[in-house]
């Protein structure tokens, strides 16, 4: 269970990477088969951008890339897609299972 955040092209304070680590805790508590969160950080022109990728068992893999005018706004879009992307691969792994009914 490991996160990891990386920042790329700018200068971020302490308390966003805070924040950044925080959001990942947040989504590993809700998906504990999540084993590793990498989360990227970056600016362009005048924009920001983040990056989150998330790996799990059974070979699962989803990432979600967000753009925005501020770092707080980008990485929460970014968190949001990926626990809508987790939340439905995990959905169809626990339903294909089939019940027999006896």
């Amino acid at each position: 269970m490991s996160i990891e955040v990386t920042v790329r092209h700018m200068d971020v304070g302490d308390a966003m990477q805070a924040y950044a680590k925080r959001k990942a805790e947040d989504l590993q508590a809700a998906f504990p088969e999540v084993e590793h969160i990498h989360v990227v950080m970056s600016k362009e022109k005048h924009h920001f951008q983040a990056d989150v990728f998330a790996q799990g068992k059974k070979h699962v893999r989803v990432d979600a890339k967000e753009t925005a005018d501020n770092m707080t706004a980008a990485l929460d879009a970014a968190m949001d897609k990926v626990e809508k992307q987790l939340r439905r691969v995990w959905d169809k792994i626990q339903d294909h299972k089939h019940v027999s009914k006896s």
